[in-house]
């Protein structure tokens, strides 16, 4: 195993490890090198894994790292075990090399971390004093922590409660003989510890204000799409980092070259061929159930269209175009553009009609037609027809395919006491905003609740090119292949089988623990 060699920029990053960067990103890196990181812990809430904090840990290198639920952003990487990783700052050790000391047990302990001598003379330099926790009830040892903090990153010194007063001053305390190296060292954003404690995982984070410094300007960090606003009739709003302006797709009109102009290339080109689920579509009705309105064709053309394409992430086709130039949008038949550090896939096809405009905003002013879009009057030129945005929710099949990608109904305008129904909010509250939304455009409940129901869709059988693996790819590409629940139990298959349930404009697809894994709009 090659050791992991980092420099550390306090508030902003250990190595490549850099804050604000998204789980997806750190995974991908962290697999790419498997002699370095040979073993990988994902830890999460199972019954709320994008609302609370994921954990990676990384035992053979002695690296923690936390992230937020909800945008999956490194909040804070912490340094449980020097020994395991050569940690420099401005080219100088953090743990210094043996033989400095001249009795053998002080030598051990010197070993295990740096010295507050060391951090103080050598490192970092002169500091506010930090805080004391002390030990645990029952705790035999009577051991705390003294945390040292400086802007952006801290240490911890286990300090004897015996030894600790308020009163003594923390240099001579962490300078004395019988004191011990760090035990730990954390790197977050904020001024202290005590400070970033409070708003770890709710402060806005940006990476490009880490990645600018680090880059020094070789290469320029493509804007992120933070949110995508979803206003129905084919309308999503694309808001990207702060001070650039929002991307509109409108489905049906958006070209290939106006994708690429704004998000840049698709990191890859799948080409559908799926037609298992073609059975479903456009089936013919009985006369005692005609509808004028066509919106219901519709409905049941896309809503099991579970062909999204995301795990085909190098693919012969995907190469083959790229080198060709077919990137823009020369191409013969649909086609999905993957782009996984987006967390999204679009659907190019020939032209088709948009889903209906939502009952509630049919009495409200239409919004402006989207800039820099133009309509096409080929019919068999390609545009975007559908949009697949990823949860990236750990324990699903596809987790790790792609980043999270966050979006919110803005259709569904919250009454007094609730939220905007976005992609934490739990499906079972989404289907009643939604069932409420559109019972106008059904006879009665009974009809609502049979074009409604849910279909069982399994992500886990087989992997031959006729399997589900044809829909999301391999299962051996994830993440260790397993997860680790609260209890310490393993489930190589994850969460299992998920369920779909299409609304007009809106497919979703749901794990059993109902968190929405996916939504397709159309």
């Amino acid at each position: 195993m090659s050791l992991f060699t980092a420099q550390v920029f306090p508030g902003q990053a250990l190595g490549f490890l850099v804050l604000g960067a998204t789980l997806h990103d750190i995974l991908t890196r962290l697999k790419a090198e498997p002699q370095r990181f040979p073993k990988l812990d994902l830890v999460y809430d199972q019954s709320s894994p994008v609302k609370e904090p994921v954990i990676v840990i990384l035992p053979t290198n002695g690296i923690r790292l936390r992230f937020d639920g909800p945008e999956q952003r490194l909040r804070l990487v912490e340094v449980l075990d020097f020994t395991k990783s050569q940690l420099t700052y401005k080219d100088k050790d953090v743990l210094r090399p043996g033989a400095s000391t001249q009795q053998g047990v002080a030598q051990a302990e010197s070993l295990s971390g740096p010295t507050f001598r060391h951090i103080y003379n050598r490192l970092l330099g002169p500091t506010f004093p930090g805080e004391y926790i002390g030990p645990e009830p029952g705790d035999e040892t009577g051991m705390g922590l003294y945390m040292l903090s400086y802007p952006g990153i801290a240490f911890s010194f286990p300090l004897s409660n015996t030894a600790w007063s308020p009163r003594k001053d923390f240099v001579s305390l962490l300078s004395s003989s019988s004191s011990h190296p760090a035990a730990s060292m954390a790197i977050f954003r904020g001024d202290s510890w005590p400070d970033a404690r409070e708003r770890l995982y709710v402060q806005t984070l940006d990476p490009r204000d880490s990645f600018t410094s680090l880059t020094k300007g070789k290469d320029p960090v493509p804007d992120e799409v933070r949110l995508i606003r979803i206003y129905g009739e084919g309308h999503l709003e694309l808001v990207r980092t702060d001070g650039v302006a929002p991307f509109w797709i409108k489905l049906g009109l958006t070209s290939p070259q106006e994708l690429v102009a704004v998000l840049g290339p698709p990191d890859a080109i799948y080409r559908k061929n799926d037609q298992r689920m073609s059975i479903h579509k456009a089936r013919p009705l009985s006369r005692t159930h005609l509808r004028s309105d066509s919106t219901e064709m519709r409905l049941q053309d896309d809503s099991t269209d579970t062909d999204q394409s995301s795990a085909h992430t190098a693919t012969d086709d995907s190469d083959e175009d790229a080198e060709n130039g077919e990137v823009a949008g020369n191409i013969s038949g649909e086609c999905f553009y993957n782009y996984f550090y987006h967390g999204f896939d679009v659907l190019l096809s020939t032209p088709t009609t948009p889903s209906q405009c939502p009952p509630s905003k049919q009495a409200l002013d239409r919004p402006s037609e989207p800039e820099g879009i133009v309509p096409s009057d080929a019919s068999s030129r390609l545009v975007a027809s559908k949009v697949i945005l990823h949860g990236n929710v750990p324990g699903s099949y596809p987790f790790n395919r792609h980043r999270r990608c966050r979006w919110e109904i803005q259709y569904l305008m919250p009454k007094k006491g609730q939220l905007v129904v976005d992609s934490e909010t739990p499906f079972k509250e989404i289907e009643q905003r939604l069932h409420h939304e559109w019972k106008s455009i059904y006879r009665n409940a009974e009809e609502a609740k049979s074009r409604q129901r849910g279909m069982v869709l399994n992500r886990d059988w087989g992997d031959s090119p006729g399997s589900s693996c044809e829909l999301l790819g391999g299962w051996e590409d994830s993440v260790g292949g397993k997860r680790v629940d609260p209890t310490g139990m393993e489930d190589v298959r994850g969460l299992g089988n998920t369920t779909l349930f299409g609304f007009p404009g809106l497919v979703f697809e749901v794990l059993k623990n109902g968190i929405v894994s996916g939504l397709t709009v159309f």
